[in-house]
């Protein structure tokens, strides 16, 4: 009888134990769930310049964060923006006036496509960044982000262009730039609406390689 008890008391205690590990093993299993990442549009990024049309360019860079989702004055920016020149915080310094101090590790792929279409980040091969007299982001008209049209001086974004961009701290994003204008005009009037204020739709992911 006792031989009985003992052989049941230990069955008891080792149930226990098991339905406790289970319980323990139940607590600390972490469901991951998915990263849901949306579109956003950041209107009317003011980027100034001085000078320009034959006479030296200068002033401040407008330096913007992804993460942050806007204008930043420390370290943390990604990109930023002067005139029709962006530049990016990676890479060597471009060499121009007021060029403000690179403290990441920032690059830039480029892909003709539209920002919906692009699912993942390009291959490490294809990221650029600037370098002395270089732009990562290519400066001018044709071969940057913009077409200029000399007979009535409007400067218009070029359709299919998506910049995927690595952060200045590893993560990334990819952006198309919308407008130059401000309010970002179907049709502006280049003599009339004001220009140097950018409007680029951005999506910023900060887990895995996926869009």
């Amino acid at each position: 009888m006792v031989h009985s008890k003992l052989i049941k008391a230990i069955f008891c205690l080792s149930l226990v134990v098991t339905l406790g590990s289970c319980s323990s093993d139940r607590e600390e299993e972490v469901v991951q769930q998915p990263v849901t990442l949306q579109s956003q549009t950041f209107k009317n990024l003011y980027a100034p310049q001085m000078g320009g049309q034959g006479q030296p360019v200068s002033g401040t860079f407008t330096k913007f964060s992804f993460s942050k989702n806007a204008v930043v004055t420390d370290g943390s920016w990604d990109i930023a923006f002067r005139g029709t020149a962006i530049i990016v915080n990676g890479g060597t310094a471009v060499g121009v006036s007021d060029e403000p101090a690179k403290t990441g590790n920032a690059a830039v792929s480029t892909v003709q496509s539209t920002l919906d279409a692009v699912k993942s980040v390009p291959e490490a091969s294809t990221f650029k960044q600037d370098a002395n007299g270089m732009y990562a982001i290519a400066s001018g008209s044709g071969n940057g982000w913009y077409q200029y049209n000399p007979a009535n001086h409007l400067i218009s974004p070029i359709p299919g262009k998506v910049f995927v961009i690595r952060t200045h701290d590893g993560k990334y994003a990819k952006m198309e730039i919308l407008s130059f204008y401000k309010d970002a005009p179907s049709a502006p009037d280049p003599l009339t609406t004001p220009s140097n204020y950018f409007t680029f739709k951005f999506v910023y992911q900060s887990n895995g390689n996926n869009f």
